[in-house]
């Protein structure tokens, strides 16, 4: 799965993605870094096919108005440390994979994992 993790997670997110077999990018790694605005970089990840993975709920709203981001993960937890969040998606990395091959918003919190919503035209690339 091909993920773009926004700039208020850590860069160490996208290493543990890629570590277990998935293509992750962290905004820092963009050309304009985390200053990337949030329109570019929802439409670089709808244009790469990348789920974006954030704590910033306007993309959820940009998401359910104007489908853009096409795919998002919002995580839910609060502020919590790096090892915990990175704890969290070990534990739960495979049920969030499988909710996104199914789903286009899914919310990661630390007591649960809710799909929110079916696509409707099947899996993107």
């Amino acid at each position: 799965m091909r993920f773009l993790v926004d700039a208020q997670l850590p860069s160490q997110l996208a290493r543990f993605l890629n570590a277990r077999g998935h293509d992750a990018q962290h905004t820092s790694e963009l050309t304009d870094g985390n200053r990337t605005t949030d329109a570019r970089i929802a439409e670089l990840a709808d244009h790469e096919g990348r789920v974006v993975v954030t704590k910033d709920r306007d993309f959820r709203d940009a998401h359910l108005i104007r489908r853009s981001p096409q795919r998002l993960l919002i995580v839910t937890t609060g502020n919590i440390t790096n090892a915990a969040l990175l704890w969290l998606f070990d534990a739960h990395l495979d049920a969030v994979a499988r909710a996104l091959e199914e789903a286009d918003l899914v919310e990661l919190g630390a007591g649960a994992l809710v799909v929110y919503r079916r696509r409707e035209d099947g899996p993107t690339a």
